[in-house]
């Protein structure tokens, strides 16, 4: 990275290459900058010289249809209402350099727009609400803003312009620096997407109750429970570049054995980064008995042969829909008996559980199926006192299974999870909806009250699972799943 992010103006310099600049806030200057200033003259020069390059006859995105009838939703459910739903704001990582930005889900749902900053405002009419999709414009070159502050265009690269953007989300779009000062002097019901710019919540802070705020949050989590067909076809293709990126990670686990788990997590992040925008959250790449650990994402582990390997990982296409699925792989290629033995019964449990989605089906329903195979397979085995319904009533069987067996999945890898319990694990399956189903099984190393060769063993599976009109399809299908057909998988990859 270059030493000289965000040199500064020197006084004489921003004068003369704004007059008004000696009013304006100076542009922010690296305290160790090996240029202390700007002459006039290299100010004067760097204004002009430039070719038009305007972007003319761009189409809309693709899912422009879907946004505009989800703002109308929105509309209807908030007639009378102003509506703030920002995008965030950069969120410093260390000094000056910034995380990798990522729209909030609500912004980028409504409006198939990813840029920092910016804001869809939603002012009522008569007849609903006039849209407006505030973003930052191109850099000004009058003032040196695109090549002296450190998000000036030179830096960071061309944002569109606002007419650009007009074009391609289908809504008028305005300078976002504005909007906070109007947002002050705005007067009627007002509601906002909390938590992610803090500037435009100050702007509003008199205005806005949290009951009245959560309500729009939680009615555009319940929007997100049906997927339309754009969704739905987005998911499919992170599904596939997730499964290919398992493949990528087969084929070379012969190098993680010779360095960690460290070499998986990159291998997958590279297919995820060239089929799609990123990985949907942090790659579990858990090997032996890291595998016991839910959400394992140090990934700094051994890679043993003999041992297995539970990989958890999606790709997030570039509209920002992930994938989730998990495989437990023996990374030598062979299951031993006991490793067998425990995956098999996660796999019937994960077939149950699957069986259960449904269109009329309760929500809990695949949850329980799942539960109930397990609990059957560790009475039978001997690891908890029976009945099944007495250890399905107490939970006894949560010592190995721990977790919930699935959850909805979408723009976020938990999705919607901020709507309503009622609509949400209390509810019922609807075509469109997409769930995970990921039973699983978990001995720690540490625990005494099993067998030692269970010790150390942890099984996943996890598969998306898309509600249709007469029952379900398995979006991750691509994968094998039952253990046999995963060695013949491997070995085909490996040959």
């Amino acid at each position: 990275m270059s030493d000289e992010l965000n040199p500064a103006l020197s006084d004489a310099a921003a004068t003369a290459a704004d007059p008004e600049a000696e009013s304006e806030e100076p542009i922010k200057q690296r305290k160790n900058g090996l240029y202390p200033g700007v002459s006039d003259e290299l100010a004067e020069n760097m204004k002009s010289g430039w070719a038009d390059t305007e972007l003319r006859d761009l189409e809309p995105i693709p899912q422009a249809a879907e946004t505009a009838r989800r703002r109308a939703a929105l509309s209807a459910r908030f007639p009378g209402e102003r509506l703030v739903i920002p995008a965030g704001n950069l969120k410093t990582r260390s000094n000056d350099t910034e995380y990798s930005f990522r729209a909030s889900v609500e912004y980028a749902y409504l409006t198939g727009n990813q840029d920092e900053d910016g804001v869809l405002v939603m002012e009522p009419t008569a007849e609903g609400h006039k849209e407006t999709i505030c973003l930052l414009p191109r850099s000004d070159r009058e003032n040196g803003e695109f090549w002296l502050s450190g998000q000036g265009e030179l830096w960071v690269g061309r944002r569109h312009s606002l007419t650009e953007s007009e074009a391609l989300y289908g809504i008028p779009a305005a300078d976002v620096r504005e909007l906070a000062d109007k947002l002050r002097e705005a007067t009627g019901p007002v509601r906002v997407v909390r938590g992610y710019d803090a500037g435009i919540e100050a702007a509003l802070t008199d205005k806005v109750t949290g009951e009245r705020d959560e309500e729009l949050r939680v009615f555009l989590s319940e929007m997100r429970l049906v997927k339309d067909a754009f969704e739905i076809g987005e998911l499919q293709k992170a599904c596939d570049s997730t499964a290919r990126g398992f493949e990528d990670v087969v084929k070379v686990l012969d190098k993680a054995e010779a360095t960690s788990e460290r070499y998986i997590e990159g291998t997958f992040f590279l297919r995820a980064r060239v089929e799609g925008n990123d990985v949907g959250y942090g790659s579990i790449c858990a090997a032996g008995p890291h595998a016991c650990t839910l959400h394992w994402v140090r990934n700094d582990g051994p890679v043993r042969s003999g041992d297995l390997l539970l990989l958890d990982a999606g790709v997030e296409t570039h509209t920002l829909y992930t994938a989730d699925v998990t495989r437990t792989l023996p990374v030598n290629g062979t299951y031993s008996e006991i490793q067998k033995k425990v995956y098999d019964a996660v796999y019937e449990a994960q077939e149950a559980g699957i069986a259960a989605v449904k269109p009329g089906a309760k929500y809990r329903d695949f949850h329980d199926a799942a539960q109930r195979v397990l609990a059957e397979r560790l009475v039978g085995w001997g690891l908890v006192e029976g009945p099944v319904e007495r250890v399905l009533e107490l939970g006894l069987q949560r010592r190995w299974t721990l977790h919930g067996t699935g959850h909805m999945l979408g723009m976020d890898v938990h999705d919607c999870a901020s709507a309503r319990t009622e609509t949400y694990v209390d509810g019922t399956l609807e075509p469109g909806m997409v769930l995970t189903v990921e039973p699983g099984l978990y001995f720690q190393a540490d625990d005494l009250t099993v067998p030692e060769e269970y010790r150390g063993i942890g099984v996943r599976i996890e598969d998306d699972i898309l509600v249709t009109e007469d029952g379900n399809r398995n979006l991750s299908a691509a994968l094998p799943r039952r253990s046999d057909e995963v060695e013949e998988w491997m070995a085909s990859l490996k040959g």
